[in-house]
């Protein structure tokens, strides 16, 4: 034993304790410190003038352990004592202290707490205190132990003098009771099995033994010794057939009847075990031994662990088959470690059979059902983690008749909610055709399911209709004002008490009287407010109480104005006081936080000490009312002197001019409400709310101002919402009656939620009015009767954030990873039953409960109308005239190439293009692509195509494209002579005419123009018309920004919007996310495990963005907010950007989306053409040299040994310099531009080469020319082998997106010839690119070729300068020896090569190679160098200052300007002018950038003569 007598910390000075703790423990004396005989219990005797609630005594007696005992079996056990003020007895103590003594007990033991959690205590005299227990007999049992408990809390611990008596009550009729007991019963044994039960001294348990596999146990069986009987063959793997059961359950190997046990139960490598689950995913390799591999999780919802099986390679399709995901089974096999990823893995397989879904679905069997009008997706901000459909989806199922879709301050969930709610109403239209032949399709169209979604959002509303004066009365300025503050025993006025006045007379802007005065609140005065304020139970025993200050104090301020530093709080305790003693009194109030908002707008926080501070007003003491009081007073005077200013003389002008300006209200608090639409004109207007809280009031959250609200409000219901609601605000914070009636009149209806969902409340110390689940109850209760004294419908709803109570762990992983401490405290936030919410609400009565679960819910939904958030139909942007002047446009461009008179065929694909695009209402879009390229072409920069359009004659001509899809022909461009038809030219079909043979003119003699590329333009609008155009541009990256302003100048400002994303959370992140969260728990989870749980964690929101290239385009005279709100990208308030709120996939078949894109090649080609003065559209597409590049090295003149072994030139051409596609070059040997735009097909696609066409020409199946390599070959292909035109055109779309073939289109395809590896390689497809975009691609890749050859200067310098994303002037441009010696170095580690210097290694291959070629850089000259450009000086390179390490780009261009106002005198000025780092000019001075330039000026005497 050692006596200390110290403090706490003094005592355990090692101990790391931060924050509230620290604060209570400068309060606590350790007084004496035991250790038992065994050694292994240290006691901790302390005492303390404050008590201290037992959480923070157990957190203490952890860290303690944890911190200082780590590594020794020693529990650690604090007794206490309590050293009180006289202004606490026993009833005031349980009133602070009793969640304290809850916890305690709970910990003690689980009946205890609940014999007092249910108890009714009185105190019929001060030192008596009186528990009626309910009668049962665990109260018998237990009510001696209780009675020890309590004396030792109150009389030992405390030092009170309490008697405690008992009595029984006989409330409930017998059945309640036994269910009574029975609950306490099985929560004493939950916790039993599940918690260590209080911390006294007990003997451990013995271990269970190894063949105990009761539920709940660890599983760690031993296999040793087991004799394995089954046949094995090389490597001791099974070699089985797929079943060798008759049992037709078994699924493979042998049949089995163990019983499975569950998987979290398996720990270490054992022997046989049987588990069963669902499987959640499905992979099969052939190894090449010839055998084959499956690997598959399996998952119990209490752990999942994977499956191996080596089988037979031929076994693999047919158990494929299968074992799919989604599959129930049991599997017999043994848990090993594996060796490869060192996981327990069950392998050994005995036998695996089939399994009923093990998870008990929930069920609503209510016959009358409830509605949810409160619902969290995904899509509420890193909160909600249910997708929209599924909850639609299960509310149908249930027979709910309606649910609501709220997510926080957004909508971006009702696309997906809608397409669930088209899914349901197909299916039982479907239903209905069929028990009802007779239907005709017209009246088929007006039927839809029972069951709507009502669409909605829990907006932050903002009270911004509060004026800065309250009840003004038109007083003067120069009036009488008391500026006052109060000090409190907390924040609620209903139950806390004022202990100190303070205030200040002010009169024509002068100070001329003080009041200041303690108030015995006769009650004890809570730590955290003495340690806040100062003021202690000693200082105001002797005070005065408030019955005897308040009519002085009021006397103080008659005829005056009521100031206040937030004056709602204080007030709210002054009309309290007020009406507790009877008093009646009208304030007129003004509040200094509005004042300050409205002539402070700079500032960012309004707290009392932060506007003394931006005034000059010395605060001191702050948190005592006579100092604040003071310092508000001068606030004020100033704040009066500046209003005169404005020429505001009185309170009704400061109300008037005072209102609220959008920064205003961006700082201002946030309260939680539900808003529904109830018919069309109600969706407009909140997506008019979603806009306007985005643009213009977002500030962390979308904020909606009141009055915006009221603005918008008809086809709209307000409801209440939840805790953070600002009616449940004001009933916690006891508001008066008036500011109540205020807030209730102000929302349609009210709302109450399960007492789970706030319990949360009960632990935080903040909210003091709760201290009990029976308070929650009683604020519902409140707002019933608020409900019937205004006539409001309550409607209880859940707040679901999650679909099912095991959902709740993605919340928590969620919350875990936002930094949230109470992260594992979720509350119950899921979908209940109708059964399960009238239970919750039954202490509310049955008839009280049905109305507030049932029929208040139904009524609100029944004035919400059936209505779709997504706008129907198409509203493409009208151009006048655009129909003419497409086909104007089109001839005119026509004649100018063929000539007066146009070749048939020509003549005839215009014409069926024209048709088509006007007929279907596509010209305007066309019309807009064309403006765009003409005005990208007019200011010096190409355009490339992307995707089918270049399918289009008609954007050909237009000059949409270069890809001109006619077949193969010559053209003189002279006497346009054309030849389509001749053999030699058929013999080109599919290919691209620059490949067919130089000729010259028959007529004229001068050579003729090789043109075509044989693509069908029903690849982008379909035989009929029926495919949605998408026109993609490729605008050169530095000209992208001025072709999107050029669409508003095509439209009109407003009228154009960047098309909208959403980010949401990635597998990566997430797993991060899991895997973090179980780590700091000390918890090892199986990856497969935690991929599990990832999968409940992805797609939640994160953030939103913007397409790089997308554009929106609005009909001129509609809304855009008829179709989907708008906001800043990523609510970014600095931008002028404005996105679509939905992600532009839900509104891209109602409004006209333009893919306006940036790209490197068009800004490469720019760049060539003004270094060299040449025309890249005047480079030839059949020049042989070119070509070549393809194939060798020798056009660029240098050997593959010079350039570390590559064997092509390729290197550094767009699409074919990437090691893949140059491995793809090697093998397929293409000697035609045909041959390349096939390449750039397969090189794009997803699972077109590798596996597919690359086995098929390796296995002489295919060659380049046969296999599938671009979309349109399969159309062709198809229609060349008989099938339907339409039938080849909808195979095609569905292997292009990978979708496969359907059985019906296999057996057609069988049935024309068309050969089983063609099929196979449809199959394997996942995404495929058009001819038309590989064509384009190809045509500026091969120019760029061009210039390698013959300008290279010219095109490394454009390659650097806009191609190469990691360049090093200190790695690469110091010669060739130091450049391979630094690729040599990269080469020995590429395995831990970062990604930064993965990039730079690329960019080494092409500097190594232009060194090879014999072309050099020269060193930077400061003068001379551009910021971001290499330029070409003296038949050598000079690179740009960015390339220098460290120099960003807006250092490099802060060289440039100070280097044009002259010659840098030293270092040192360079530093000054530049403001670049000294390690960067470190670094540039060793790469003898500067040269002699000196470190500082050098003053001379000379200098001044």
């Amino acid at each position: 034993m050692e006596e200390t007598g110290k403090e706490f910390l003094e005592a355990f000075p090692k101990l790391e304790v931060e924050g509230e703790l620290r604060e209570l423990l400068s309060t606590m004396e350790v007084v004496r410190v035991t250790l038992n005989r065994r050694k292994d219990l240290l006691r901790i005797y302390t005492v303390s003038s404050q008590w201290i609630h037992k959480k923070y005594i157990y957190k203490l007696e952890d860290m303690i352990q944890s911190q200082l005992f780590s590594h020794a079996p020693i529990r650690v056990k604090i007794i206490e004592r309590f050293y009180l003020a006289r202004q606490y007895t026993p009833e005031r103590l349980l009133e602070v202290y009793y969640s304290s003594i809850l916890l305690e007990l709970k910990n003690y033991h689980i009946l205890l707490f609940h014999l007092f959690r249910t108890a009714k205590i009185t105190f019929p005299e001060p030192e008596l205190m009186e528990l009626a227990l309910e009668n049962s007999v665990i109260a018998h049992e237990k009510e001696e132990e209780l009675y020890r408990v309590l004396d030792k809390i109150f009389c030992e611990r405390c030092g009170f003098r309490l008697s405690i008596r008992t009595s029984f009550r006989e409330e409930r009729d017998e059945s309640e009771i036994q269910k009574s007991e029975l609950e306490m019963r099985e929560a004493a044994r939950h916790v039993a099995e599940h918690l260590s039960l209080g911390r006294a001294e007990e003997p451990e348990p013995e271990e269970k033994k190894p063949a105990e596999k009761a539920a709940g146990s660890r599983y760690f069986g031993n296999s040793a010794g087991r004799k394995n009987g089954r046949n094995r063959g090389k490597n001791g793997r099974e070699e089985q057939p797929v079943r060798r059961s008759d049992n037709p359950d078994v699924l493979y190997g042998r049949d089995f009847e163990d019983d499975s046990i569950p998987i979290d139960s398996i720990e270490g490598a054992v022997g046989d075990v049987v588990i069963r689950g669902e499987i959640l995913n499905f992979d099969s390799r052939e190894l090449r031994n010839g055998r084959g591999l499956l690997v598959f999780a399996v998952t119990d919802d209490t752990d999942t662990i994977m499956v191996k099986i080596f089988v037979k390679a031929e076994q693999i399709p047919e158990l494929s088959k299968i074992l799919k995901k989604g599959t129930f089974i049991k599997v017999k096999g043994k848990v090993m470690t594996d060796s490869f990823d060192h996981e327990l893995t069950v392998t050994s397989v005995w036998g695996i059979k089939k399994s009923k879904n093990f998870r008990e679905a929930r069920h609503d069997n209510a016959s009358r059902k409830r509605v949810e009008l409160h619902c969290h997706t995904k899509m509420s901000d890193m909160d909600g983690v249910t997708d929209a459909a599924a909850l639609v989806k299960r509310a149908y199922e249930w027979g709910h008749p309606a649910i609501a879709i709220t997510d926080h301050g957004v909508v971006q969930a009702f696309p997906e909610a809608n397409h669930a709610m088209e899914d349901i109403d197909s299916r039982y239209r479907a239903q209905y055709q069929k028990d009802h032949p007779e239907v005709t399709k017209e009246e088929l169209k007006k039927i839809s399911a029972p069951f709507k979604v009502i669409y909605g959002m829990e907006a932050y509303l903002v009270d911004d209709l509060k004026g800065i004066v309250s009840d003004s009365q038109g007083q003067s300025l120069d009036s009488p004002f008391v500026v006052f503050d109060i000090e409190t025993t907390g924040f609620s006025p209903a139950s806390c008490k004022i202990i100190e006045i303070g205030a200040v007379r002010v009169e024509e802007g002068r100070i001329v009287k003080r009041f200041s005065t303690f108030v015995n609140p006769e009650a004890p005065i809570p730590f955290r407010i003495e340690n806040l304020t100062g003021i202690n139970d000693n200082m105001v025993l002797p005070a005065p109480t408030i019955d005897q200050v308040l009519p002085e104090f009021l006397r103080f301020c008659e005829g005056a104005v009521m100031v206040a530093h937030n004056a709602g709080f204080d007030m709210s305790f002054i009309r309290k006081n007020c009406g507790d003693l009877g008093i009646d009194r009208e304030f007129t109030v003004v509040d200094t936080v509005a004042m300050a908002r409205f002539l402070l707008p700079g500032l960012n926080r309004f707290k009392l000490d932060t506007v003394a501070k931006a005034l000059g007003v010395s605060l001191e003491n702050h948190h005592r009312a006579v100092d604040d009081a003071a310092c508000t007073a001068e606030i004020f005077v100033k704040f009066v002197k500046m209003l005169k200013e404005r020429d505001i003389l009185d309170l009704d002008a400061l109300n008037e001019q005072g209102s609220m300006s959008p920064n205003t209200v961006r700082k201002l608090p946030t309260y939680h409400a539900i808003i529904l639409a109830t018919c069309e004109t109600g969706r407009v207007n909140l997506y008019r709310l979603v806009s306007e809280s985005h643009l213009k009031y977002y500030n962390r959250r979308p904020r909606l101002p009141k009055s915006v609200f009221l603005k918008y409000r008809e086809g709209l219901r307000l409801g209440a919402a939840c805790e953070a609601g600002e009616l449940y605000e004001a009933l916690l914070r006891g508001a008066p009656d008036q500011e109540i009636s205020r807030i209730v009149s102000f929302y349609d209806y009210l709302e109450i939620q399960p007492v789970g969902n706030n319990a949360f409340m009960i632990r935080d110390e903040n909210h003091e009015n709760i201290s009990s689940e029976e308070d929650i109850r009683e604020v519902n209760r409140k707002i019933v009767k608020l409900g019937e004294q205004f006539q409001k419908p309550v409607v209880a709803t859940c707040d679901v954030h999650f679909m099912d109570p095991k959902d709740e762990i993605y919340r928590r992983i969620i919350m875990f990873g936002k930094g949230f401490e109470d992260a594992d405290n979720q509350a119950p936030l899921y979908l209940h039953t109708t059964e399960e919410m009238l239970e919750e609400f039954s202490y509310l009565g049955s008839a009280k409960a049905e109305e507030i679960v049932i029929d208040n819910p139904q009524k609100i939904a029944d004035m919400c109308r059936k209505i779709s958030p997504i706008r129907a139909g198409k509203f493409p942007p009208v151009i006048e005239n655009s129909d003419q002047d497409l086909r104007d446009i089109c001839y005119n461009r026509a004649h100018e190439i063929y000539g007066e008179n146009l070749p048939p065929i020509v003549e005839a694909r215009l014409e069926r293009e024209l048709n088509s695009i006007i007929s279907n209402g596509y010209a305007v879009m066309y019309i807009i692509a064309q403006k765009l390229v003409w005005k990208s072409n007019e200011d010096g920069y190409l355009v490339g195509s992307r995707g089918s359009v270049g399918s289009s004659f008609v954007a050909t001509m237009a000059g949409i494209t270069e890809v001109n899809p006619l077949s193969p022909h010559y053209l003189c461009e002279s006497c346009h002579y054309v030849d389509f038809d001749s053999k030699e030219v058929k013999a080109y079909a599919g290919r691209a005419g620059c490949d067919m043979p130089d000729k010259l003119c028959p007529n004229c003699g001068k050579p003729l123009k090789k043109m075509g590329f044989d693509i069908p333009f029903e690849t982008f609008l379909g035989f009929k018309g029926n495919k949605e155009p998408d026109i993609d541009l490729n605008f050169s990256g530095e000209y992208q920004s001025k072709a999107h302003k050029y669409t508003e100048v095509i439209f009109g400002a407003g009228q154009t919007f960047r098309a909208g994303t959403i980010g949401t959370l990635a597998d990566k992140t997430a797993f991060g996310y899991v895997k973090k969260y179980y780590e700091e728990r000390g918890i090892h989870k199986r990856n497969c495990e935690i991929d599990r749980i990832v999968l409940g964690c992805t797609g939640i929101r994160r953030t939103t963005g913007q397409h790089p290239g997308g554009i929106i385009v609005l009909p001129f005279g509609e809304d855009i907010n008829s179709f989907t709100p708008v906001q800043h990208p990523a609510n970014d308030n600095d931008t002028d950007i404005i996105t679509t709120h939905f992600d532009y996939h839900s509104i891209d078949a109602n409004l006209l989306k333009l893919d306006i894109l940036g790209h490197d090649d068009p800004t490469m080609i720019r760049m060539l053409e003004d270094l060299t003065g040449t025309d890249a559209t005047k480079v030839p597409l059949d020049e042989p040299k070119v070509m070549s590049l393809f194939k060798s090295t020798e056009a660029l003149g240098i050997k593959p040994e010079d350039i570390g072994g590559c064997p092509l030139g390729c290197l550094g051409i767009p699409e074919f310099g990437t090691d893949f596609v140059i491995q793809m070059l090697q093998d397929t040997k293409p000697q035609t531009f045909s041959d390349l735009i096939r390449i750039s097909g397969l090189s794009h696609g997803t699972d077109v080469w590798l596996g597919n066409a690359q086995t098929l020409i390796e296995e002489g199946k295919a060659t380049i020319s046969t296999a599938i390599c671009t979309r349109d070959d399969i159309m062709t292909y198809l229609i060349g082998m008989g099938l339907e035109s339409e039938q080849a055109f909808t195979i095609m779309e569905s292997v292009r997106k990978g979708k496969g073939l359907k059985p019906e289109w296999e057996e057609e395809m069988t049935a024309h010839g068309v050969p089983d590896w063609y099929i196979w390689s449809c199959k394997k497809i996942k995404y495929m690119f058009p001819k038309a975009h590989a064509a384009a691609y190809v045509m500026m890749a091969y120019r760029i070729a061009w210039y390698k050859i013959y300008e290279p200067l010219a095109y490394y310098a454009a390659y650097f300068s806009i191609r190469a994303s990691a360049f090093s002037y200190e790695l690469m441009c110091m010669g060739q020896e130091r450049l391979e010696y630094y690729m040599e170095e990269y080469r020995k580690r590429w395995d831990t090569l970062s990604k930064k210097e993965q990039d730079t290694y690329k960019d080494m291959k092409i500097v190594q190679e232009m060194y090879a070629r014999g072309y050099e850089f020269m060193p930077v000259d400061l003068y001379r160098a551009k910021a971001h450009r290499f330029q070409i000086v003296d038949g050598r390179l000079m690179p740009a200052l960015d390339t220098i390490e460290g120099l960003g780009d807006k250092a490099a261009d802060a060289v440039v300007l100070a280097a044009r106002d002259g010659k840098f005198l030293s270092k040192d000025d360079f530093r000054s002018r530049t403001k670049v780092s000294a390690t960067v000019i470190d670094l540039m001075s060793d790469l003898g950038i500067f040269g002699d330039l000196p470190q500082s000026n050098q003053i001379s005497l000379f200098d001044f003569v």
